[in-house]
């Protein structure tokens, strides 16, 4: 039987004018919603897993996003920011790579630092989702990346920031899904507006859907529904 697409979602607010009353009505509405997770600035971390524990249903993930929205800062810098979000109550963690390294093609450490960073998560028993910024990679570094972090372990590869030019797209999505271990899932995200390019996505091989157009996506998929019932 087919899923609602609301089991997919990752509902997320990351713009950085965000308030403490909107992180509030995102995690209400994910509750409301069942959306598999919201998705939260590191600084709001410990607010959204207050609210989210108050849920009587629970089973709505809290993630965060580390390095956000570049990836260059150090592996020791997201190493702290890592420990702060597990101390605040996240369980899954969404992290950018280093894309200075990649373009400078130094592999090493990119694999330094996703293993060292996937050790870190995984010993408190928590999710990592590698964040490779695809719309800006050529489809060799997209596969490159997929050979380098699939085998290390990771939870999830995930497309985009939603920061750069451009964001998920189906061929990409394909892609990782051929080159990547069947272990890890996929995320997509980065202008992700629409029930019918979701709903694609997921079927290209997408687990999970980031987001900020939730609602609209979910609203879409009633109105599909009840226009062909």
């Amino acid at each position: 039987m087919k899923k609602w697409v609301a089991s997919f979602i990752d509902h997320t607010l990351l713009k950085p004018t965000c308030t403490s009353a909107d992180i509030e009505r995102l995690c209400l509405e994910a509750m409301e919603y069942r959306f598999a997770a919201v998705c939260v600035p590191l600084f709001s971390t410990g607010q959204a897993h207050r609210i989210l524990q108050s849920d009587p249903a629970g089973g709505v993930g809290l993630a965060t996003v580390i390095g956000f929205p570049m990836g260059y800062t150090t592996l020791q810098s997201k190493q702290t920011e890592v420990r702060e979000a597990i101390a605040m109550g996240a369980g899954e963690l969404d992290v950018v790579i280093n894309l200075i390294a990649l373009k400078d093609g130094n592999w090493n450490y990119l694999r330094e630092e996703i293993e060292t960073l996937t050790r870190q998560i995984h010993k408190e028993k928590k999710i990592i989702k590698v964040i490779v910024e695809s719309g800006v990679l050529t489809e060799t570094e997209l596969k490159r990346c997929c050979e380098t972090f699939g085998p290390i372990g990771i939870d999830y590869m995930k497309t985009s920031t939603g920061y750069a030019e451009k964001g998920a797209s189906l061929g990409d999505v394909q892609k990782m899904r051929a080159w990547l271990p069947d272990s890890v899932k996929i995320k997509a995200s980065g202008g992700i507006r629409h029930y019918d390019f979701a709903w694609e996505l997921i079927e290209a091989g997408a687990d999970r859907i980031g987001c900020s157009a939730s609602l609209q996506i979910v609203q879409e998929e009633k109105k599909e529904i009840m226009e062909k019932s």
